[in-house]
């Protein structure tokens, strides 16, 4: 079971700044790439108990055989063995190799010179002459070249004595996980240079004094310590700085700080000064085990100038699982989430931070429980609203509590039987609550039950499944109704007919083999009138009109509105599919609704629907090859003769890291004199440059031996055609440069904000050593669709994958 989470701050970072971040570049990197901190926008991954190691363990070491093979051996029994040409020893995962070898049995001691080659689980080191004691692997190795099998890692070394078989110390080293090129000049993109290099397999982590970091050609003052991973695992430590500048908070100091407490809990500790505003303070605790896991964050600013008062937020999530289980149920289970922060104002001065998705924040304890075909919850739901003047909502509202209970049984002497009951108490702070009837809708209790029966009829080519419902629901108001009733009671049925056939053939459409589906279908649903006019609307929203609510026998989502339906709906949908391997390469449908009667039961200053013909709902899914593929929903009005409602997406990707999006929405307004309409295009991408001007020579492949010395164009513009307008944007280029990747993104977003956020991230990442900038891996992953991170994180390779 793995614990998910992303690193998600910090200010951009500015090009004249590089240079600075260069010196702090104090790497300690968490889990994901070798590259990926635990402040980069990169998946952390919990593990409940640490990993077993693939080396061997010393105490078995000893144990092992040792096999000598070689051109001429000499010697004596029991006490030296002498190997010339082609020698080798191979004792457990460790194996030498050299021009001549000499192994002395009393004390364990290999001597090795001329081309000298040494493989202990999978990290290889080569040179002139090597001693070692192979049982504890003590010993040293003179003008050294190594390479970490984990990272790529490599360099030479003077010399490296090798304290046991897990720690060395290399004297005089260069390390870069640049692809050696083996030719006269050849210089790593990047380079790290120290007076010595401690590596410890055990610990996965490396250590480097007096070091320099060369990039470019441009080198840092020398850094009295630089430590970095020797694999995927996390490690505590300084994690890279980041530096900004803005317009509101000034000059901007992040240093973050991570703390791998142990393999199920971490922490991480991120202050921020900001120049014009005071000093933020945040961390975050992380947590899993057997039964539960969890997440706390919590920032807090002691002093902000900007609104003169203190300023905090706190996020918490905790998730339990309860074993042994008590009163024999099948399962037990409960979380817990609170989300606050300090202000209504927070939301927009602190932008980088869990409350930016939402002004309205869920604090929810739920207890989850099931017991054959019984299952339920209890609950209490509120909400902290984060309200503007220019920009007020409504929020939903607050459960306190709510208790259900459903039961499910299937195929009962051939009945399908479910049940279920609700009780829950609505509260919402009167100032924002909805009107009803000219007056705020009251606070109150609503209890219900619905019980539901059908009898399926099914064949391989037919099916028929008549249900019935009744639906019961009681009210009991804080206050009185506007027709002075404090409790209301409502009863009603529910009758429905689902019917279909299925036809099948075998076909050819360009040249192609499909099987042919040909699916009619009609739906009937009937259910009697009643006047619920006067009833709140605490849950209850009209559903939206598509493929997957045109089939269902209520109009609204929620208990507080029951439609008065008698209509049919009509539809027929036809599907192509590779009969060799179950794919289906496309699916076209249509849908309407007959109705024979009006519907009355609407939500409040909605007017009734009298319209004895709906929208004609027509769709298509084309999926002809892995490559492409184009989706499209069209609603289209046949008394005003025109769409009123369209999508279109298409999407093309030919390989790895060629993505091309394109999507057009049009939304018809409400009335002829409403602005509710939209209009809008939607592109997003992630190409090869190169490839656009013919250069395709290059294999753009998921590894970083693959599509190296590339730039890439990723980015997303949605654009509002009705407004002539850019609504959203996200422009940027990426360089793989095989050992490091860089970054440049703009973005410019006003999805759920009054004003457009703009900003620049500027990122480096040296591929196996560390990061600096700020991350735009969160915004580029959730903005466009298809992204694939360049060098992203795989499977540790095993010591086997270089085995000798």
């Amino acid at each position: 079971m793995t614990l998910n989470a992303r690193r998600r701050y910090g200010p951009p970072l500015p090009l004249a700044a590089l240079a600075l971040a260069l010196l702090h570049a104090h790497a300690a990197l968490a889990q994901g790439t070798p590259a990926d901190s635990a402040w980069i926008d990169a998946p952390l991954t919990l593990q409940r108990t640490p990993q077993i190691p693939e080396t061997i363990a010393q105490t078995e070491r000893g144990e092992r055989p040792s096999f000598v093979e070689g051109d001429r051996l000499s010697g004596r029994p029991n006490l030296e063995t002498v190997v010339e040409g082609n020698a080798s020893l191979r004792r457990g995962d460790t194996a030498i190799r050299a021009d001549r070898l000499e192994y002395y049995q009393p004390d364990d001691t290999a001597k090795a010179t001329g081309n000298v080659h040494v493989n202990q689980a999978g990290n290889t080191y080569d040179g002139p002459e090597l001693q070692l004691k192979v049982e504890t692997f003590e010993g040293f190795f003179n003008n050294v070249r190594y390479k970490f099998l984990e990272t790529g890692g490599h360099g030479d070394a003077d010399r490296i004595d090798f304290v046991d078989s897990n720690v060395s110390v290399a004297r005089n080293v260069t390390y870069t996980t640049c692809r050696r090129e083996d030719y006269p000049g050849w210089m790593p993109a990047w380079l790290l240079t120290s007076a010595t290099l401690t590596t410890d397999t055990e610990e996965n982590v490396g250590v480097a004094t007096d070091a320099r970091l060369s990039f470019m050609g441009i080198t840092t003052p020398a850094l009295p310590s630089v430590s970095f991973p020797l694999s995927n695992d996390r490690k505590s430590g300084l994690l890279p700085p980041v530096f900004g500048i803005d317009s509101v908070n000034g000059i901007e100091l992040l240093q973050p700080y991570y703390w791998n407490i142990a393999p199920n809990r971490d922490a991480t500790f991120y202050p921020t000064l900001m120049s014009k505003r005071g000093v933020n303070l945040g961390s975050e605790f992380r947590y899993l085990e057997n039964t539960y896991n969890g997440q706390v964050r919590l920032d807090y600013m002691p002093s902000d100038t900007l609104r003169d008062r203190e300023r905090w937020g706190f996020w918490s999530q905790h998730n339990q699982a309860f074993d042994p289980k008590p009163f024999g149920l099948d399962s037990l289970s409960g979380s817990l989430t609170i989300n606050r922060v300090s202000d209504n104002d927070y939301w927009r001065d602190f932008s980088r931070t869990p409350s930016l998705t939402s002004r309205l924040l869920a604090n929810e304890g739920a207890l989850n429980w099931s017991k054959g075909d019984w299952s339920g919850q209890a609950r209490a739901l509120s909400y902290q609203t984060l309200q503007y003047s220019l920009s007020p909502i409504t929020p939903p509202y607050d459960r306190m509590p709510q208790l259900t209970a459903n039961y499910n049984k299937y195929d009962w002497n051939g009945l399908d039987v479910s049940g279920a009951l609700d009780y829950t108490r609505f509260h919402a702070d009167s100032a924002y609550a909805p009107t009803l009837n000219g007056q705020p809708q009251p606070n109150g209790e609503r209890m219900l039950g619905i019980l539901q029966i059908s009898r399926p009829f099914l064949t391989p080519g037919t099916f028929v499944i008549p249900k019935v419902q009744l639906h019961t629901s009681a009210y009991q108001f804080d206050t009185a109704l506007a027709n002075g009733a404090t409790s209301a009671t409502r009863v009603l049925p529910t009758f429905s007919l689902d019917s279909g056939l299925v036809f099948e053939r075998d076909t050819n459409f360009f040249g192609r083999a499909f099987r042919q589906t040909l699916e009619p279908r009609a739906y009937y649903t009937y259910t009697p009138y009643r006047d619920q006019s006067q009833l709140p609307v605490y849950d209850t929203a009209a559903n939206d009109f598509n493929f997957a609510t045109i089939y269902t026998d209520n109009a609204f989502s929620g208990n507080d509105r029951i439609a008065d339906n008698n209509l049919l709906t009509v539809g027929v949908s036809t599907r192509l599919i590779d009969p060799d391997s179950g794919v289906e390469a496309a699916r076209f449908g249509v849908a309407q609704r007959l109705r024979f009667s009006d519907q009355r039961v609407t939500l409040p200053n909605v007017p009734t629907v009298t319209d004895r013909l709906s929208d004609v709902l027509l769709g298509g899914q084309i999926n002809w090859s892995p490559k492409w593929s184009v989706d499209s929903t069209v609603q289209y009005n046949p008394d005003e003769r025109k769409s009123t409602r369209n999508v279109i997406t298409a999407r093309y990707k030919p390989a790895d890291y060629h993505t091309l999006g394109v999507g057009y929405r049009y939304q018809a307004p409400t009335t002829p004199t409403s602005t509710d309409g939209s209009k809008s295009l939607d592109l997003s991408w992630q190409w090869p440059l190169g490839d656009l001007w013919g250069d395709a020579s290059k294999d753009a492949g998921p590894r970083r031996d693959k599509g190296t010395g590339r730039w890439y164009a990723v980015g997303r513009l949605n654009y509002s055609l009705q407004d002539r307008a850019l609504t959203d944007g996200v422009v940027g280029v990426e360089y793989d440069g095989c050992c490091y990747v860089g970054r440049i993104v703009l973005e410019r977003l006003t999805t759920g904000q009054v004003s457009a956020n703009t900003r620049i991230m500027f990122q480096i990442e040296f591929v196996g050593f560390a990061s600096v900038g700020s991350s735009p891996m969160r915004s580029l992953s959730q903005n466009v669709e298809g992204y694939q991170p360049l060098h992203q994180p795989g499977q540790g390779p095993s010591r086997f994958t270089n085995y000798d």
